[in-house]
């Protein structure tokens, strides 16, 4: 069940994020924060609970954080960039 979660918070984050980078604003970059500190309390989770597969999941957690740090920081960006104009 646990495993279940930690996916669908996941899809739901980049996908959101995603979203957050299309059209970005201050509430939306929370509740994308939100999502990535749920799917990394989720993942680490189950990382401690079943740590046979610990290079795998380290590697795929690092991919997906990798993404959604570079998707936020480019919407900050892009949104920081509006609020001068």
């Amino acid at each position: 069940m646990a495993l279940i979660l930690h996916i669908i918070i996941a899809l739901t984050s980049i996908i959101y994020t995603s979203y957050v980078y299309i059209i970005p604003s201050k509430k939306k970059l929370q509740i994308s924060y939100i999502l990535a500190a749920a799917t990394l309390t989720t993942g680490s989770f189950l990382l401690i609970s079943k740590p046979s597969h610990l290079v795998q999941s380290c590697i795929m957690g690092l991919v997906y954080l990798g993404f959604v740090i570079f998707a936020l920081a480019s919407a900050r960006h892009k949104l920081s960039s509006f609020d001068i104009k």
